[in-house]
């Protein structure tokens, strides 16, 4: 089923690459919408894949909008949303 869920630390088009590639093959193809705060990913989940999506979106340093983190949480997600915004931007640019 298609869905659209909010994320937090989505800075830019790096991000957005990170995304699109981290979640290709376990969902598919990965909206990632820009233009909204928080952002928004858009792409196929049926509901026995929602926490899956969320471990991996908070491993990623991107959780939902609507986890509740503690202050080390939050630190440590804004940290890894940092690298991965830029393993995100190599990528774009060695394409």
């Amino acid at each position: 089923m298609l869905q659209t869920y909010q994320v937090e630390n989505v800075k830019c088009g790096g991000c957005a690459s990170t995304l699109k590639t981290k979640l290709l093959e376990p969902f598919g193809e990965v909206e990632v919408n820009l233009e909204t705060m928080p952002r928004e990913i858009t792409l196929e989940v049926e509901e026995a894949q929602e926490q899956e999506l969320r471990t991996l979106l908070r491993g990623l340093g991107y959780p939902m909008s609507d986890e509740k983190l503690n202050l080390f949480e939050t630190g440590t997600t804004k940290a890894k949303s940092f690298v991965s915004c830029a393993v995100g931007k190599m990528d774009n640019a060695s394409k």
